[in-house]
């Protein structure tokens, strides 16, 4: 991040491409980048810090990830059928 002013340069995490903010930024604000449309949230004012923004994103499903193993069925067959 860089401060030039009021002016505040970020780097987007998806293409590395700097994003020029004529503005400071606060907290929980949806930035999108210019070069890749790529949705960031600023996670972080002092200093700045990005992260990619999800929208709906829900810390529970995480859990819900090692549930979803157990509905594997391994004796299912996968080969795609011959006509």
């Amino acid at each position: 991040m860089v401060s030039v002013g009021k002016k505040v340069t970020v780097s987007c995490l998806d293409c590395d491409n700097s994003i020029q903010l004529e503005f400071q930024p606060v907290a929980g604000q949806i930035i999108t980048c210019p070069s890749c449309d790529a949705e960031l949230e600023v996670t972080s004012v002092n200093p700045i810090e990005l992260d990619f923004y999800f929208e709906g994103w829900d810390e529970d499903w995480d859990d819900d990830e090692e549930d979803s193993d157990e509905d594997w069925d391994d004796d299912e067959d996968w080969d795609e059928e011959e006509d």
